[in-house]
């Protein structure tokens, strides 16, 4: 029976796992038409979050809520340490095309701050379990971050325009400036192609999205089956096992960036950062209007013994990984000091004293 229900989950883990590099690839692809940091923190962290949401709303939508917050937390543990750390290894050695000695994360001040602020307000919400007010409170913050981040990009497009009228205004005394542009029929001709290079990744994103959310519900169904058979709590190994799938998009897309150098490692850094904003704030809505349609408006998500214990550990690893994000630069040493963190995070997971899921 257990080697039926492993085999089950990891057949469902894989399908998820496929559907999310199915999803990355069209994300990636989506948000390169659409700009670079704001993408990252916004569009593709939304699109690369979308595998856990679909792990957490369906937990929450039918009465797991230990699973739907083990989810939440356990991808922000991942990411946190081994996502960062593989990005920071890939963009600082030969692995990279271009690599660097260190990554610039001054231009985050905004997405420090964010996450700084969420982590630690999650954490204190759920002190006495979350209900109706901590879910309209999240959703506040998912607002302010994108609002914010919206007029932060507004903003910073706005002083590149100005750089650029000021380029042309000291080049246009040049005669090959002054005369008028040829060609100019093209602009229909690439607004047409533009178009139709976005229908590809807008259907492969559909396909990925589609598989996504038909594997959740098997998946979550295994994953209970699999604790029962080997005794251990499926919110431990939701923490484990559910961010392999749930990341997988994110970790894709960290990865292709990261070989690109500068401009790719630092879509990376605001895709990881922006992500994780969104799993203290989108997701754990998502997790208690779950809930809430579960049980009713007043619904709780109680705040048993060992989910507590993983909302500090979580919390804990979050506020030591941003630590070096506060430096001017982070690199190699950052990267494999991350690594070791995580380790120590799964090992701790087996030490923690095991629990029901609460209902």
């Amino acid at each position: 029976m257990a080697e039926n229900n492993l085999l089950l989950m990891l057949l469902w883990l894989g399908e998820l796992t496929f559907s999310s590099w199915i999803l990355s690839y069209g994300a990636e692809h989506l948000a390169a038409r659409y700009g670079a940091k704001f993408v990252g923190r916004t569009l593709l962290s939304v699109a690369t979050t979308l595998p856990e949401i679909a792990i957490v709303a369906y937990a929450a939508g039918v009465g797991n809520y230990g699973i739907a917050i083990g989810s939440g937390l356990g991808s922000n543990l991942m990411m946190m340490t081994l996502g960062l750390s593989v990005m920071l290894i890939i963009a600082t050695t030969s692995l990279s095309k271009a690599p660097l000695k260190g990554i610039d994360v001054t231009t985050f001040k905004l997405d420090k701050i964010f996450l700084l602020l969420t982590a630690v307000v999650s954490a204190i919400l759920f002190i006495d379990g979350y209900d109706y007010v901590d879910g309209f409170i999240f959703s506040g913050f998912f607002a302010a971050y994108v609002i914010v981040a919206f007029y932060e990009m507004r903003l910073e497009s706005k002083l590149k325009k100005q750089d650029a009228e000021i380029k042309i205004n000291k080049t246009a005394s040049s005669p090959e400036d002054l005369g008028p542009k040829k060609e100019g029929n093209n602009d229909y001709t690439h607004e047409e192609k533009n178009s139709k290079s976005i229908i590809k990744p807008l259907l492969i994103f559909i396909a990925g999205t589609i598989g996504i959310l038909i594997g959740a519900e098997p998946f979550i169904h295994s994953l209970q089956g699999f604790s029962t058979d080997v005794g251990i709590s499926a919110i431990v190994l939701a923490v484990i096992i559910s961010p392999i799938a749930g990341e997988m998009p994110e970790k894709i897309s960290i990865m292709i960036l990261a070989r690109k150098g500068a401009a790719g490692a630092s879509i990376a850094v605001a895709n990881i950062l922006g992500s994780k904003i969104l799993n203290n704030t989108l997701l754990l809505s998502v997790a208690i209007f779950g809930a809430m349609l579960y049980g009713g408006f007043y619904e709780k998500i109680a705040a048993d013994t060992l989910l507590q214990y993983q909302m500090i550990l979580v919390t804990t690893v979050t506020l030591i990984a941003l630590i070096p994000m506060f430096r001017k630069e982070i690199g190699l040493k950052v990267g494999i000091a991350l690594g070791i963190l995580y380790i120590i995070s799964i090992g701790i997971q087996f030490v923690l004293p095991q629990g029901n899921i609460p209902h």
